[in-house]
């Protein structure tokens, strides 16, 4: 690929991030366990884990989103450090939205026939949680998508590399 559409690609994931960094961002600021308890009665446990799993969404995006900038800021553009970058937001950001650590809640592969939101929860969440992921994961879909080429790509050149 050109550097200038490896560039355009970090630029439209660095929006991305920017964007998702505020919202998740916002929403923890200024939720708390009692809030949610308040919110739906359920089992704490479950939504301290929810939190927890939020909070570590949130640090892998501010992580994508700092090296984006850098990699942008550089003159001149470093196509493997770009590709680099890419490929490391897909497996943090985009892979821990989807399948996160504590597998408190899953895509459900099947939403793409359905016209449904893919994540699904283990447990009812409050409204709030649920009103976050609803917002954030059309934007999570479209990167994976423009992201799954770096995936393969970044692979086979590290695989090609050590032979």
């Amino acid at each position: 690929m050109s550097n200038l559409i490896v560039k355009s690609q970090v630029e439209e994931v660095l929006a991305f991030l920017e964007s998702s960094v505020h919202r998740i961002e916002s929403y923890l600021n200024q939720t708390t366990i009692d809030k949610l308890l308040k919110e739906k009665k359920g089992d704490q446990a479950y939504y301290e884990g929810l939190l927890s799993n939020i909070r570590r969404l949130l640090v892998y995006c501010e992580e994508g989103l700092d090296a984006c900038l850098v990699v942008v800021q550089n003159e001149p553009f470093i196509k493997g450090a770009a590709e680099k970058t890419l490929y490391k937001v897909y497996h943090q950001c985009i892979d821990e939205f989807f399948s996160p650590r504590y597998d408190l809640w899953y895509e459900d592969s099947r939403s793409a026939y359905t016209g449904e939101n893919a994540i699904k929860f283990r447990q009812e969440p409050p409204a709030s949680i649920m009103k976050l992921m609803q917002e954030v994961e059309g934007d999570f879909h479209t990167i994976r998508e423009e992201l799954e080429y770096y995936e393969t790509d970044f692979r086979t050149k590290m695989i090609q590399s050590k032979n």
